[in-house]
């Protein structure tokens, strides 16, 4: 009596956050691609991703990076609403009309949309955001209260 083996999928059962089925996926990528000797085509996997955040904090300000390289600034949404900071956009897959075959796609397209909230008040009217080299920089003021809640400690 024959029996099929069976790919083993380890993350299968966990819980339907978006982190955790983002490394499902890609370790059912990682499994496919050794039991199967090649990987998964491109289009049968959902296309989404999602950019780190770098969070620092200088006396006056709360910046924020992300790395998307490859995109067009006015394609790039940043919003705040109740200490919550929201960037969203979509990374569009450049095709052309040769006839080429791939091999591999690595490369993430695809909408994403990342939210964080904020460790202290901000004006929100004075954001300013900046991308260079495809590293988007958000720079959030700290409102006067924020400065103020600093309480020094003595150390005897």
């Amino acid at each position: 009596m024959a029996k099929e083996l069976e790919i083993w999928r380890p993350f299968r059962e966990l819980s339907p956050l978006r982190e955790f089925e983002r490394m499902r996926r890609e370790m059912d990528r990682l499994w496919d691609s050794f039991f199967e000797g090649g990987l998964r085509k491109r289009g049968e996997e959902i296309a989404e991703w999602y950019p780190a955040f770098d969070v620092s904090e200088t006396k006056n300000d709360i910046v924020v990076k992300t790395e998307i390289p490859g995109m067009d600034p006015k394609d790039i949404d940043i919003s705040l609403s109740e200490g919550v900071l929201t960037i969203k956009g979509e990374k569009k897959q450049e095709i052309e009309e040769k006839e080429e075959n791939y091999h591999l796609i690595e490369r993430s397209f695809g909408s994403f949309s990342r939210s964080i909230r904020l460790p202290r008040d901000v004006q929100g009217d004075k954001i300013s955001a900046s991308y260079k080299n495809g590293v988007l920089k958000v720079t959030l003021p700290k409102s006067e209260e924020a400065k103020k809640k600093e309480i020094k400690i003595k150390v005897e």
